[in-house]
């Protein structure tokens, strides 16, 4: 792809979900949550108890599944969330995490930012903070995270091996990946490949599972499990009502470690044997 093309896309993704941010409260619809509300999370794996502990308006059913369900987040941890949008997987984090833990979540979207900020304030949460920033060029310093969180928004960067290697470099060894997102389970039609809506919508931009894994592997991630979740398929039939986007694409549960030590040259001045 084209830096201009890129370029295009992150301005189209842009634009959608500042729409998303300004809409919310107001009758508004967004990809994911069209029409579904609180529904929309209950289904993708959260709880009615979690829904509830956010403000009004910060879960805006845009994900495709629950990544803290396989972050195994502990206290004192630092997190960061990748595309944070409203905050709310950042609040959730940041309610496990505990005061002596930090979470970050970082978006592109400024109106999206802002909103989240003013959710922060509403619930008084002083470990957790939002930055405004792509995610191939992530406002994060190198080696300062335990956790990465993310869902369903890798999909819509139109260069997937930047962020990887981004996560990888602002994480610490041994830090990990917990991320939910779409990827392809067959060729998408011209209609859904092309279309500016499908690829805001989280359906064009989706690779395979095994380009998932590859593009992890090159960014030097290992113990990387990519697992497809067929049930997603039945929410993802709302995204785009009669596009049939639900049999070329499903979410996935994705996770990749850090390793603890860089691998070594083997070289004398090394000290490996």
């Amino acid at each position: 792809m084209k830096e201009q093309t890129r370029d295009e896309v992150r301005a189209a993704v842009r634009e959608r979900y500042a729409g998303v941010a300004r809409a919310v409260g107001k009758g508004g619809c967004s990809p994911g949550c069209c029409g579904a509300g609180e529904s929309a999370s209950l289904k993708m794996g959260y709880t009615a108890e979690e829904v509830a502990a956010v403000p009004e308006g910060a879960d805006m059913g845009l994900g495709c599944g629950n990544p803290r369900a396989i972050a195994a987040l502990r206290a004192g941890e630092t997190v960061l969330d990748l595309g944070a949008g409203g905050g709310f997987d950042c609040f959730l984090a940041a309610a496990q995490v505990g005061e002596g833990g930090h979470v970050i979540g970082v978006d592109m979207t400024a109106d999206m930012v802002s909103k989240a900020r003013e959710h922060a304030t509403k619930l008084g949460m002083k470990n957790v903070e939002f930055r405004l920033g792509e995610i191939e060029h992530l406002p994060v310093a190198d080696g300062t995270v335990d956790v990465i969180l993310s869902n369903c928004v890798i999909n819509l960067s139109p260069d997937k091996g930047a962020v990887f290697r981004e996560a990888y470099r602002v994480l610490k060894p041994g830090g990990r990946l917990a991320i939910s997102d779409v990827v392809a389970t067959a060729a998408l039609p011209e209609a859904l490949a092309t279309g500016v809506e499908a690829f805001t919508g989280c359906v064009a931009g989706a690779v395979t599972a095994g380009t998932i894994g590859e593009l992890l592997r090159g960014a030097g991630f290992e113990g990387i499990r990519v697992e497809v979740k067929e049930e997603s398929r039945a929410f993802i039939r709302d995204w785009m009502p009669g596009s049939g986007a639900e049999h070329y694409v499903a979410s996935a549960s994705i996770e990749g470690m850090k390793p603890r030590r860089e691998s070594c040259c083997c070289a004398p001045s090394c000290g490996s044997p």
